[in-house]
């Protein structure tokens, strides 16, 4: 069957294309961590006669933090079908549930650099170092705009409900939140596993 040019391509609405320019985006997101990830490959042996990841992480505390980030991750996944089925309360309960554990997963990420600089391991100690509060620290950063990309999305869901505009822009959310998941995954297993280990 033959479609008529006048009839509208369901594959090119608004959501489609929106969803399709933030998948662009995220990809230049990635590029970003992947020029990172390139850099700490080079430089996490660099230690200038300072402590290595070994000597530095804990990896129980980083594997808490990242079961809070992925528990996180699935809640906003649950939360972003709620809002495709327009059921609102349950939007509101599980966005606000993954935020929560959000700002938990924020709170031991910063509290693990604050526990380095303490003890004295700033940036300034070594290329490793440095790399390190680099990529991690840019993961913090992401994690910081996306958790107030939450509020101003929420605000509006719990004033008017659930419109056409606001599913997709939750829908990006999810979707940033779950890319960051992703880059934890990463961050978690070569940072963290691989430099323990």
């Amino acid at each position: 069957m033959i479609v008529h040019e006048a009839e509208p391509d369901p594959h090119h609405d608004i959501y489609s294309k929106t969803i399709f320019g933030f998948w662009v985006y995220i990809m230049t997101d990635f590029m970003v961590f992947a020029t990172l990830f390139a850099a700490y490959d080079v430089l996490h042996n660099n230690v200038f006669g300072g402590p290595s990841a070994r000597d530095l992480f804990n990896l129980h505390y980083t594997a808490i933090q990242t079961g809070i980030f992925l528990t996180s991750g699935f809640l906003i996944g649950l939360g972003c079908a709620m809002a495709h089925r327009r059921h609102r309360v349950g939007t509101l309960i599980l966005f606000i549930l993954a935020f929560l554990l959000g700002i938990a997963f924020l709170g031991m990420e910063i509290g693990e650099f604050v526990r380095l600089m303490k003890e004295g391991h700033d940036w300034t100690k070594s290329a490793f170092l440095s790399v390190y509060y680099t990529l991690v620290g840019t993961h913090a950063l992401h994690v910081v705009f996306t958790l107030v990309w939450f509020i101003v999305l929420l605000v509006p869901v719990f004033v008017s409900g659930l419109t056409d505009a606001a599913i997709r822009r939750l829908t990006c959310l999810r979707m940033f939140w779950q890319f960051i998941g992703v880059v934890w995954i990463f961050i978690f297993t070569i940072v963290y596993l691989l430099g323990v280990h």
